[in-house]
């Protein structure tokens, strides 16, 4: 079910795609929501997220790490509206601040199934879960939690994006209401390519579908840390995972 990406030397090129196709397009609400999450959890000081990947080496400003926080807030929100629009039983997201060291349980809970969000930028077609925080169960080793499932959500824009345009993403000291007008300036889409279960985990750390630090990615991206990898077109379809929720 999982391929192999197409590795030449020390690069790897995605194989397996899926076509961007939005599914709809965020309220300016949702977008302030978030971005006083994640200005909170990083310019503001009232939270904090770890400063660099598990086994990478790349220590990471504010700039970035709020546009990690925004995304990754913004993608729990895209499952959220898709799956609530669908009358599937779920949980919020979770804007509770926290400092270093304190973890989520969980993205949010569908149906008593513990659900793991991970985003990307609108032509990403990797799931990407860093090797050194997961063990050969699929256990998530910085919370010792277990995920039923993990889905990757697609953005466009992409926050990273916009803050490099603008000369914040390696920024410590952002002006708060000039990067939220840039924000909300912006008209916000997201597509769901796809999940993986558990067992989908556990099949590709035992295969070990991995690209290494320093690796290469499509000929341009040097792997910061090392990650296990599962192509968006492998995935299991949103659709087959609200069919089965409906039975």
């Amino acid at each position: 079910m999982f391929s192999k990406m197409n590795i030449c030397g020390n690069d790897y090129y995605i194989s397996s795609k899926k076509t961007f196709i939005p599914l709809g397009r965020f309220k300016n609400s949702t977008i302030e929501k978030v971005f006083e999450f994640a200005y909170n959890m990083t310019f503001s000081g009232e939270g904090e997220h770890r400063d660099h990947r598990s086994g990478g080496t790349h220590n990471r400003r504010n700039g970035e790490i709020f546009a990690n926080t925004f995304q990754g807030k913004l993608a729990e929100c895209a499952l959220y509206n898709l799956f609530t629009k669908n009358k599937i039983n779920t949980t919020e997201p979770d804007f509770g601040i926290y400092k270093l060291g304190v973890w989520d349980a969980e993205d949010i809970n569908v149906n008593g199934n513990s659900i793991s969000i991970k985003s990307t930028k609108a032509f990403g077609n990797l799931l990407l879960l860093e090797e050194k925080d997961w063990d050969e169960n699929a256990v998530y080793l910085p919370n010792q939690k277990t995920y039923d499932y993990t889905f990757l959500v697609r953005m466009d824009p992409f926050c990273e994006e916009l803050l490099r345009k603008n000369r914040f993403l390696y920024s410590d000291h952002v002006d708060k209401n000039t990067l939220k007008s840039i924000l909300l300036s912006e008209i916000w889409k997201y597509d769901i390519p796809g999940f993986i279960s558990k067992e989908d985990l556990i099949d590709v750390i035992c295969l070990k579908h991995i690209i290494y630090r320093g690796n290469k990615l499509n000929g341009n991206t040097i792997m910061d840390a090392t990650n296990y990898y599962i192509q968006a077109g492998d995935m299991r379809t949103i659709d087959e995972f609200i069919a089965e929720l409906n039975k």
